[in-house]
C-alpha cells in the first residue's frame, strides 16, 4: 500500500460522541511514550500530522486520521506512565475500552510496545483484553534502531513469547530509520 493522502479529521474526548465515518478503522494502542504519533507520521510521510512529545501521556483524546480516503487510523490515549492525575488516567483507560468494545468499523488494532524491553504488565493486560474480545491485532515493536541485529531477533522472540503471538505477528519498527514501514503497510492493507 502507498499512502498518498493523510489528514487529521477530529479529536474526541468522549467515546459516546464518536461519529460513524463509514470507513474501516485501524486503532493504535500502546503505553504512553511508546511512539504512537511518531509511527503515524512515519507511515504517512508527514512528520507533523500527529503531534509528538517527549512527555509521556500527551495523547489524551481519541484522534481520527483519514488515510487515502479509504480508512481511518485512530490514535487512542496511551496507557501506563503519564504526568496526569489517577482520575484522568482512569478516564483514558475507559475511553480505550469503550472505543475498542463499541466501534462498529474497527477492523484491526496495532498494539505498540517498546522493542528494547520486555512487554509490561499493562501491555500483557491489553493483549489479553484484545484476545478476550476477539479483536484482530498486530504487535508493533517500536524504536528498533536502538538495537543491534542480534538484539532485534532476540527481542522479537521475547515479545512474541510474552504476548503469546507468533513471531510473524510482531513487526519491528523505527520511525527515525523507517524500519518496518513496508511490512506494516502491507499488513494494514489486509484489513482495509
Amino acid at each position: 500500500m502507498l499512502i498518498k493522502k493523510a489528514e487529521f479529521v477530529k479529536s474526541y474526548s468522549v467515546v459516546s460522541k464518536l461519529e460513524d465515518y463509514k470507513m474501516p478503522e485501524v486503532a493504535i494502542v500502546g503505553r504512553s511514550n511508546v511512539g504512537k504519533s511518531s509511527l503515524i507520521n512515519m507511515l504517512v510521510h508527514h512528520n507533523k500530522l500527529a503531534k509528538t512529545s517527549a512527555t509521556p501521556g500527551r495523547t489524551r483524546l481519541v484522534n481520527y486520521f483519514r488515510i487515502n480516503d479509504a480508512f481511518m487510523l485512530v490514535d487512542l490515549p496511551g496507557y501506563g506512565f503519564a504526568k496526569a492525575s489517577q482520575e484522568e488516567i482512569a478516564k483514558w483507560g475507559e475511553m480505550i475500552e469503550n472505543y475498542l468494545k463499541n466501534s462498529k468499523n474497527l477492523k484491526h488494532v496495532l498494539l505498540l510496545v517498546d522493542s528494547r524491553i520486555e512487554p509490561t504488565a499493562k501491555d500483557i493486560q491489553m493483549m489479553n483484553w484484545l484476545y478476550y474480545y476477539n479483536i484482530s491485532c498486530t504487535v508493533v515493536a517500536t524504536k528498533a534502531d536502538k538495537l543491534t541485529k542480534s538484539e532485534i531477533a532476540k527481542n522479537k522472540k521475547t515479545i512474541a513469547s510474552t504476548l503469546k503471538v507468533g513471531v510473524h505477528n510482531v513487526i519491528m519498527t523505527s520511525s527515525d530509520k523507517r524500519i518496518g514501514e513496508d511490512e506494516l503497510l502491507a499488513r494494514l492493507e489486509q484489513f482495509i
